[in-house]
């Protein structure tokens, strides 16, 4: 009767060991997997062109339109964090009044499930001006399903002259 006692004890904690951290409400077999994209180094590089090419139409609206609806742009000419699609077209307004384009310099990128970093070095000329400005960049990218946005968007002024 005592090994019965403690047969029945055993089976009933591990029936609660496995059902710890489980909901109440969920059943038992429900498992959440994320469904990956897959990617190459080559298509996150061309969300650079992409957003370079949103550049050259002068329509800030166009531009915008690469970059999340809960994303942050930190620019390069302007010390207030954009977050609203607002911020971003009046940052981007100005921002191409000087008729921009960028080049890579140098880049580094990092893969993840429907995320991606692309992060480096890229100069940008400027037609009206004539000006050229090397900066750092860090682009953070979130498939949404979709297409690919940018969730976070860097860029500083190299600190150094060369």
């Amino acid at each position: 009767m005592k090994l019965f006692t403690i047969a029945v004890l055993a089976v009933a904690l591990a029936g609660c060991a496995a059902n710890q951290g489980m909901s109440n409400n969920a059943p038992a077999s429900a498992s959440h997997t994320e469904s990956c994209k897959v990617t190459s180094d080559q298509e996150i590089a061309a969300l650079f062109d992409r957003w370079n090419q949103s550049l050259q139409t002068g329509d800030p609206h166009k531009v915008v339109a690469n970059y999340a609806e809960r994303s942050i742009l930190l620019p390069t000419i302007s010390n207030k964090p954009r977050l609203t699609v607002a911020d971003k077209e009046e940052y981007f307004h100005h921002f191409l009044q000087d008729r921009p384009s960028g080049k890579i310099d140098f880049r580094y990128i990092e893969l993840g499930c429907n995320s991606a970093v692309d992060a480096g070095l890229y100069t940008f000329t400027f037609a009206r001006t004539g000006a050229v400005v090397k900066a750092r960049y860090t682009y953070t990218y979130h498939w949404d399903g979709v297409q690919w946005l940018i969730t976070s968007h860097h860029s500083s002024a190299m600190p150094e002259k060369q």
